[in-house]
């Protein structure tokens, strides 16, 4: 049994670490943040530095907010002595940043695997998530026990950066999904037709899927706490340009976002969405 080390606690990371330390595996903890680790101090490790935890333990998981947040975590990571050490990245980041910094680690004969999820809070808490993964085979397996207690399926999809790839191939799929149905409510509303009346067709019918579903009762109480945070479907939708998406959605998904964002709305679950196309029909 090896020993779990888990770097960054927030809305999906701190679920995430908790399924591993239900599971019993000898955990330590880390995040930025140290009120984040309070409900970890009675079973597992906390620790108050990164080379620490990086220290004492086997396997280390990082999930982590953007590019920069990744970098500066492996920044303090790359001095220390990793030998042997494997990392598993499961940040939505560029496939840039992840695949030079499997290679650094790979310089320092150290393994990395990036494994970011499909999924968000409510998956992150029941351990349902997808995991799209890119790296070795023997990493993959090494890490492997892990990650079936946070994501009901693991897809090893190649090499370094595949899971990335993976990653931002999916939040660009669900990101025209949630404009789509946003502009589809309103549109309805528009012609006189009830909001949960609507909701209920699109979800009986072949347009309804997971992602309909699970926005539903949002849309219904018309409250938009975050599970996925706005801000955080523009950033992948960012990257997904950079990375190759180049098509005719791309650039308006880009601008309705970005919108979004600038008028205020960003900390609002993705589907709050709705809000800002409000102020432009």
């Amino acid at each position: 049994m090896e020993k779990i080390g888990f770097i960054g606690l927030g809305n999906m990371g701190h679920p995430m670490a908790k399924n591993i330390e239900k599971a019993g595996f000898p955990l330590s903890v880390y995040n930025r943040s140290l009120e984040k680790t309070k409900g970890f101090q009675e079973k597992s490790t906390v620790y108050t530095e990164i080379k620490d935890l990086v220290q004492n333990s086997d396997i280390i998981f990082t999930m982590l907010t953007n590019d920069s947040a990744v970098k500066a975590v492996y920044k303090e990571i790359l001095p220390l002595d990793i030998q042997e050490k494997l990392f598993v990245d499961m940040s939505t980041i560029s496939s840039e940043t992840s695949t030079e910094t499997a290679a650094a680690l790979k310089i320092k004969e150290a393994s990395f695997i990036d494994a970011p999820v499909a999924g968000s809070t409510l998956p992150a808490k029941e351990g349902t998530l997808i995991i799209m993964a890119g790296g070795e085979e023997n990493d993959i397996q090494r890490a492997m026990p892990y990650l079936l207690k946070m994501g009901k399926s693991v897809k090893h999809l190649g090499e370094n950066g595949k899971g990335i790839a993976g990653k931002l191939s999916i939040n660009y799929f669900l990101s025209t999904i949630y404009q789509g149905l946003a502009e589809t409510v309103l549109l309805s509303e528009k012609l006189g037709i009830e909001r949960s009346d609507m909701l209920e067709i699109i979800n009986e019918s072949a347009s309804g899927s997971g992602a309909t579903k699970v926005k539903t009762p949002l849309l219904i109480e018309d409250q938009y706490a975050p599970a996925f945070a706005l801000d955080l479907m523009l950033k992948d939708i960012l990257l997904a340009k950079n990375a190759g998406a180049d098509y005719p959605l791309s650039e308006a998904l880009i601008q309705t976002y970005q919108n979004a964002h600038d008028k205020g709305f960003g900390e609002d679950d993705v589907i709050g969405i709705i809000n800002y196309l409000k102020t432009i029909r």
